[in-house]
């Protein structure tokens, strides 16, 4: 990626923190995994965001003037030889555009230096632990100094509040990344579908964790880092576990499989579920079922576009869901009523428990506000029928375009009264990456089928 555009996106922080303002942006710390050995490191999105550097052991300060200034891993010919390579403090000005670099060692004794006559301090709150109580400290030594003329920061500010918002709306560079992100999944996807059929009409045992291989395999043999999230395999009824971890469940032909995974690449995540015959062939309340899902999403796809508000396809696929679960026999009129019924009393909650998307983009559950910010003082009340907790309702977020957005309707059927026994134990999810455009919304992720049809044709092949 281009420096010029981090620098911009550093000028813009400078520009929101104004003159005698100062940034600091600490990146994630290593982690131990157990005795000499970390889990893989993975960098704070903030720090990378600012800075496309991914080595640990790193701090940002940007000033209101639109000095960058970065603290990294000194060179150190032993350790790299162990630990690998470091760019250096004397490399770091060239190579990242910041206007100076130092040893991260001196970190402590600069920071109350650039902290003296600021106005105010900003940095990420509730994100790093200890860092609020570091600030502190730092800030108590340039209170030390207000004898000699030192003025210390009279407000400490959330960062967040400001790189939330510029985050939301992702660039041009941020959407093709996330484009090749999207086809790397969808292919993993594929592998697997078609593993699980291939296995089965082999005979073969056929596990959980063969098709998070498949996965697994695919990501990193096309240049993705990591996984965006533990992905989710889920085999027959594992499928009504929405947060479910592949384990070593046998997928059985007849059964459906759920599996929830994305690649991360170049810092930016994918995210995508299918739902698909593990034999490769739906049989006729698994279709049904499907294709009521299915067309929720399509109703939700359609209701996302510039000017669409963030709820709105959420709305959508529940008024859908709502007709089909009355339609399949999955609720029962005469005890629950009319479609606006269901959706006034949430009867539909039992099998659709949560929301149709979320912002994504560096991280898979991406930062930005849900409220519009212009609206926030619109408050209005109700009584949740299924809580009767009083829920406090702002309008929610209006559409721009270069936002990004999962959509991802489901119906999780577990064995209950009334609940007709050939849908017992199917769980179904559909979620594809949307980017939303003034005419409507991009789907990056359709490398992967989604129609039935389309999905058992794949599994023959």
């Amino acid at each position: 990626m281009n420096n010029t555009l981090y620098a911009e996106r550093r000028a813009r922080v400078a520009r929101a923190i104004g003159p005698d303002g100062i940034a600091l942006v600490p990146t994630a710390p290593e982690r131990p995994r157990n005795r000499d050995s970390d889990f893989p490191y993975r960098h704070d999105s903030y720090f990378f965001y600012l800075t496309g550097f991914a080595e640990p052991n790193a701090f940002l300060v940007i000033t209101g003037d639109g000095r960058s200034t970065l603290f990294c891993a000194p060179k150190d010919l032993e350790r790299e030889i162990w630990d690998g390579y470091r760019l250096g403090p004397a490399a770091a000005p060239d190579a990242l555009g910041v206007q100076a670099a130092h040893s991260i060692d001196e970190l402590e004794s600069a920071l109350p230096q650039l902290l003296e006559n600021r106005e105010a301090v900003w940095y990420p709150f509730a994100i790093h632990p200890g860092l609020e109580a570091r600030v502190g400290g730092w800030l108590n030594r340039v209170r030390a100094r207000v004898r000699f003329g030192a003025l210390c920061p009279e407000r400490q500010d959330d960062l967040c509040a400001v790189l939330d918002e510029m985050r939301l709306v992702k660039d041009a560079h941020e959407q093709d990344t996330m484009r090749r992100a999207a086809q790397i999944s969808a292919r993993g996807h594929v592998r697997a579908m078609q593993l699980s059929a291939r296995m089965l009409r082999e005979g073969r045992d056929v596990r959980e964790y063969h098709l998070d291989a498949e996965l697994l395999h695919e990501f990193r043999l096309a240049g993705s880092q990591f996984p965006a999230y533990g992905s989710i395999v889920a085999a027959g009824a594992n499928a009504c576990v929405l947060h479910y971890r592949a384990a070593d469940t046998p997928v059985r032909a007849g059964e459906l499989v759920l599996i929830d995974a994305g690649c991360e690449l170049d810092g930016y995540a994918s995210d995508i579920t299918r739902t698909f015959p593990a034999d490769g062939r739906f049989s006729g309340p698994q279709r049904a079922l499907y294709e009521l899902v299915l067309a929720s999403q399509d109703a939700a796809v359609a209701a996302t576009r510039a000017g669409a508000r963030f709820n709105d396809p959420h709305e959508a696929t529940v008024r859908v869901l709502s007709q089909g679960l009355l339609d399949l026999g999955l609720l029962d009129r005469d005890r629950v009523g009319s479609v606006d019924d269901v959706i006034e009393q949430r009867a539909y909650f039992a099998f659709y428990m949560h929301r149709t998307g979320h912002w994504l983009g560096m991280d898979v559950h991406d930062c930005g506000s849900y409220v519009e910010p212009s609206e926030v003082g619109q408050v209005s009340e109700r009584r949740d029928p299924l809580s009767g907790e009083v829920i406090k309702n702002r309008p929610s977020r209006i559409l721009r375009p270069g936002m990004v957005l999962t959509i991802e309707p489901g119906l999780y059927v577990r064995p209950a009264e009334g609940v007709p026994e050939r849908f017992h134990h199917l769980g179904i999810r559909i979620e594809d990456d949307a980017i939303v455009t003034e005419a409507g919304c991009e789907l990056i992720t359709r490398d992967v089928p989604v129609r039935p049809d389309e999905i058992e044709a794949l599994m023959r092949a």
